[in-house]
Protein backbone atom coordinates (compact mmCIF):
# COMPACT_ATOMS: atom_id res chain seq x y z
CA UNK A 1 0.00 0.00 0.00
CA UNK A 2 1.29 3.32 -0.75
CA UNK A 3 1.60 5.86 2.01
CA UNK A 4 -1.03 8.56 2.12
CA UNK A 5 -1.07 11.98 3.31
CA UNK A 6 -2.57 12.69 6.95
CA UNK A 7 -5.92 14.21 6.15
CA UNK A 8 -8.05 15.68 8.98
CA UNK A 9 -11.22 13.65 9.85
CA UNK A 10 -13.91 16.56 8.86
CA UNK A 11 -12.75 15.45 4.68
CA UNK A 12 -14.01 12.15 5.32
CA UNK A 13 -17.60 12.34 7.39
CA UNK A 14 -20.33 10.79 6.05
CA UNK A 15 -23.86 11.62 6.69
CA UNK A 16 -26.71 9.02 4.97
CA UNK A 17 -30.15 9.41 5.29
CA UNK A 18 -33.02 6.78 4.97
CA UNK A 19 -37.00 6.90 4.79
CA UNK A 20 -37.73 4.03 7.05
CA UNK A 21 -40.55 2.06 4.58
CA UNK A 22 -43.03 -0.33 5.54
CA UNK A 23 -40.69 -3.19 4.01
CA UNK A 24 -37.76 -2.00 6.42
CA UNK A 25 -40.05 -2.78 9.66
CA UNK A 26 -41.16 -5.50 11.37
CA UNK A 27 -44.85 -6.60 12.61
CA UNK A 28 -44.67 -3.94 15.41
CA UNK A 29 -44.00 -1.44 13.01
CA UNK A 30 -40.01 -0.73 13.85
CA UNK A 31 -37.05 -0.76 11.84
CA UNK A 32 -35.46 -3.83 12.09
CA UNK A 33 -32.67 -4.04 13.37
CA UNK A 34 -30.28 -5.84 10.37
CA UNK A 35 -31.94 -3.25 8.07
CA UNK A 36 -30.46 -0.47 9.93
CA UNK A 37 -27.03 -2.17 10.80
CA UNK A 38 -27.04 -2.41 7.01
CA UNK A 39 -27.32 1.33 6.61
CA UNK A 40 -25.13 1.59 9.21
CA UNK A 41 -22.29 -0.72 7.17
CA UNK A 42 -22.91 1.51 4.23
CA UNK A 43 -22.30 5.14 5.59
CA UNK A 44 -19.29 3.43 7.87
CA UNK A 45 -17.44 1.96 4.67
CA UNK A 46 -18.63 5.08 2.77
CA UNK A 47 -16.61 7.52 5.33
CA UNK A 48 -13.59 4.70 5.71
CA UNK A 49 -13.04 4.46 2.25
CA UNK A 50 -12.82 8.30 1.49
CA UNK A 51 -10.25 8.48 4.81
CA UNK A 52 -8.09 5.74 3.30
CA UNK A 53 -8.64 6.61 -0.49
CA UNK A 54 -8.93 2.31 -0.62
CA UNK A 55 -11.42 -0.43 -1.02
CA UNK A 56 -12.46 -1.81 2.35
CA UNK A 57 -14.09 -4.59 4.27
CA UNK A 58 -16.06 -4.50 7.48
CA UNK A 59 -14.01 -6.55 10.50
CA UNK A 60 -16.21 -5.96 13.51
CA UNK A 61 -19.06 -4.20 14.77
CA UNK A 62 -18.75 -2.97 18.59
CA UNK A 63 -20.95 -1.78 20.86
CA UNK A 64 -23.95 -1.18 18.90
CA UNK A 65 -26.97 -0.02 21.24
CA UNK A 66 -30.46 0.24 20.30
CA UNK A 67 -31.94 2.81 22.29
CA UNK A 68 -35.31 4.00 20.77
CA UNK A 69 -37.07 2.37 18.41
CA UNK A 70 -37.46 3.39 15.11
CA UNK A 71 -41.04 3.74 13.61
CA UNK A 72 -42.47 3.50 9.82
CA UNK A 73 -42.21 6.95 8.10
CA UNK A 74 -39.33 8.20 10.47
CA UNK A 75 -36.49 10.05 8.61
CA UNK A 76 -33.00 8.32 9.70
CA UNK A 77 -29.90 10.00 9.71
CA UNK A 78 -26.63 8.31 9.71
CA UNK A 79 -23.68 10.13 10.71
CA UNK A 80 -20.08 8.50 10.26
CA UNK A 81 -17.04 9.92 11.36
CA UNK A 82 -13.11 8.46 11.93
CA UNK A 83 -11.79 7.95 15.55
CA UNK A 84 -8.99 6.00 14.93
CA UNK A 85 -6.53 4.75 11.93
CA UNK A 86 -3.65 2.79 11.92
CA UNK A 87 -1.77 1.54 9.12
CA UNK A 88 -4.18 -0.83 7.31
CA UNK A 89 -7.39 -0.45 9.58
CA UNK A 90 -9.40 2.13 10.51
CA UNK A 91 -12.76 2.59 13.21
CA UNK A 92 -15.59 4.95 12.45
CA UNK A 93 -17.77 5.90 15.28
CA UNK A 94 -21.41 5.44 14.00
CA UNK A 95 -24.24 7.62 15.43
CA UNK A 96 -27.58 7.16 14.49
CA UNK A 97 -30.30 9.97 14.51
CA UNK A 98 -34.27 9.50 13.95
CA UNK A 99 -37.13 11.82 13.62
CA UNK A 100 -41.03 11.34 12.24
CA UNK A 101 -42.18 14.28 9.90
CA UNK A 102 -44.24 16.03 12.44
CA UNK A 103 -41.66 16.08 15.35
CA UNK A 104 -39.14 19.61 15.87
CA UNK A 105 -36.21 17.46 16.76
CA UNK A 106 -34.38 14.22 16.03
CA UNK A 107 -33.64 11.90 19.00
CA UNK A 108 -30.51 9.62 19.36
CA UNK A 109 -32.15 5.60 18.84
CA UNK A 110 -27.97 3.96 18.15
CA UNK A 111 -24.41 4.18 18.16
CA UNK A 112 -21.83 1.57 17.32
CA UNK A 113 -18.06 1.32 16.49
CA UNK A 114 -17.31 -0.11 13.18
CA UNK A 115 -13.82 -1.15 11.87
CA UNK A 116 -12.33 -2.14 8.74
CA UNK A 117 -9.64 -2.96 7.05
CA UNK A 118 -8.31 -1.10 3.71
CA UNK A 119 -7.68 -4.03 1.02
CA UNK A 120 -4.82 -3.70 -1.78
CA UNK A 121 -5.91 -1.50 -4.94
CA UNK A 122 -5.24 -4.12 -7.34
CA UNK A 123 -7.88 -7.35 -6.07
Amino acid sequence: MMELEPKKVSESITEMNEMVMPNDTNPLGNLMGGNLMRWMDIASSICASRHCESFVVTVSVDHLTFQEPIKLGDIVTIRAQVTRSFHTSIEIFMEVFTKGILQHSPRKSNQAYFTFVALDNHI
